[in-house]
């Protein structure tokens, strides 16, 4: 019965950070900054709703930090894996405790998870956009910060939509995975998350 357990954890896990991948690449929306808006944000939340926060970790993480490698931005691809696997953990922990007091409507407890979770996403992008500018610069100076700190605040506006985005479309999307029996039985309270 482990075996079985651990075989659908894998699985599951496996196809999330996919489909994770595929929704970052599929839609892209070049911005300013050099970087671009996609979906992808809207499987990040749902993997880590849906998964739990390790499983959710991992599929939101490394889907994400794929799409990155797959793209072209092989230098966002380990701040892409921490920060988006984070955004992931936050929305699990945030709906599951949530659910346990309020046994509402899923759509709200979305929304209330993933907007703090993506949040974190903007700060995420933000800090490492700082350190990013200070490392290839090759100086950790007042100027250097300086100029990541600038180049950081651009990106503000768009991670702010990209969230946004992915918290509308996971809400959207929730209710028809809740359709799913084992999705379903994940998203009730007591159920024994992936991991």
């Amino acid at each position: 019965m482990d075996m079985l357990k651990d075989t659908k954890v894998l699985a599951v896990t496996a196809l999330m950070a996919a489909f994770t991948c595929i929704a970052t690449m599929s839609i892209r929306i070049p911005t300013p900054t050099l970087g671009y808006i996609h979906p992808g944000d809207c499987l990040v939340l749902l993997c880590g709703v849906i998964l739990g926060p390790v499983a959710g970790f991992l599929a939101a993480g490394i889907g994400s930090m794929f799409a990155d490698i797959l793209s072209g931005y092989i230098i966002y691809a380990i701040p892409t894996l921490i920060i988006k696997g984070v955004t992931a953990v936050i929305a699990s922990i945030i709906f599951r405790r949530l659910k346990q007091i309020w046994n509402t409507n899923h759509s709200f407890l979305f929304i209330a998870a993933g907007i703090p979770a993506e949040l974190n996403m903007v700060f995420g992008y933000f800090v490492n956009k700082i350190i990013q500018t200070m490392f290839l610069a090759g100086n950790y100076n007042s100027e250097t910060f300086a100029a990541g700190f600038t180049s950081a605040l651009t990106g503000i506006f768009t991670n702010c939509v990209q969230g946004a985005a992915g918290v509308i479309l996971g809400m959207l999307l929730l209710p028809v995975l809740a359709q799913i029996p084992d999705v379903r039985m994940w998203l009730t309270p007591k159920a024994n998350r992936l991991l």
